[in-house]
């Protein structure tokens, strides 16, 4: 089954990129998943999309002028949206 496209309001998820690597290979935040509302879409490209993400710290914005976060394409790499697993 084929995902839809986004559209402004719809929930996703944002995959953190996490905080830089310490010597011993380990993070203090490591990469996670985390709630996010699209607020906007690239009209040229569908998969790229600006973001409102809800981090338990508060909200980080994810502007399409900042280069915007782009669907992953099963790799969920730091950076990038994906539709929410069904439970």
């Amino acid at each position: 089954m084929s995902q839809p496209p986004p559209t402004v309001g719809r929930i996703v998820h944002y995959v953190s990129h996490g905080s830089p690597l310490r010597a011993d290979g380990s993070q203090v935040f490591p990469t996670a998943c985390r709630a996010a509302v699209v607020t906007e879409v690239d009209a040229g490209e569908p998969g790229r999309v600006g973001l409102a993400v809800l981090n338990p710290t508060g909200t980080i914005f994810h502007p399409l002028t900042g280069g915007g976060s782009v669907v992953s394409e099963g790799a969920r790499l730091g950076g990038s949206w994906h539709w929410p697993e069904r439970v």
